[in-house]
């Protein structure tokens, strides 16, 4: 993602501090004292550049969102919503062909990933490196679910609460595992990956 030239941002008095998995420690905090960190922090985020520009467009609208949570925090809630409909439609993509039309909810799309993909936490780098677990968000072992967070932030007021902690992290991390053999494919066609305006 290159975040769009005409968002402009100002330093603030105030830095701003969000909960986030850090080194280790999957309940982490981190802390953004200048604009531009926060800018290079939400860019650093993004999905394979050779995913289908489909789903990097609907992702990168989330990193926008992210990206205003700089001057309105409020806005990092929309960013969430944005980043969950960019991984329902890359699971669609990658496995709705798979499951039966009545289990092709985004609930099902998700356990999917972990039953017969066979996705575990080792295979989720933001995992790796903070530890926990994600997959219970998946499966529905764990409440909410991604599926139940989605829900919310798209029936109830988006702007309620307080972001969750990793969430565009981990949908990354989940987006580049849903489409780790499409890479594979494209690279051994000789696909490149998109240059930095097209992410």
């Amino acid at each position: 993602m290159t975040a769009p030239s005409h968002i402009v941002l100002s330093d603030r008095e105030e830095p701003m501090l969000l909960a986030w998995p850090t080194q280790g420690n999957a309940g982490g905090f981190i802390q953004f004292q200048k604009a531009a960190d926060w800018r290079a922090f939400v860019e650093s985020l993004g999905i394979d550049t050779r995913i289908p520009e489909i789903v990097r467009a609907k992702f990168a609208r989330a990193q926008t969102l992210y990206l205003l949570g700089w001057v309105d925090f409020g806005v990092v809630k929309a960013g969430e919503l944005a980043s969950l409909v960019a991984l329902e439609l890359a699971l669609m993509d990658r496995y709705g062909g798979r499951l039966s039309k009545n289990r092709r909810s985004f609930a099902g799309l998700l356990k999917y990933m972990v039953d017969a993909d066979g996705l575990t936490d080792a295979q989720i780098p933001m995992v790796m490196r903070c530890g926990g677990t994600a997959l219970g968000q998946l499966t529905g072992d764990t409440h909410p679910t991604l599926a139940e967070r989605r829900n919310s932030l798209a029936h109830g007021d988006p702007f309620d609460g307080l972001p969750t902690g990793g969430l565009l992290e981990l949908v990354r991390d989940l987006i580049n595992f849903a489409y780790r053999n499409y890479i594979v494919e494209g690279a051994t066609l000789g696909l490149q990956p998109a240059t930095a305006g097209r992410r």
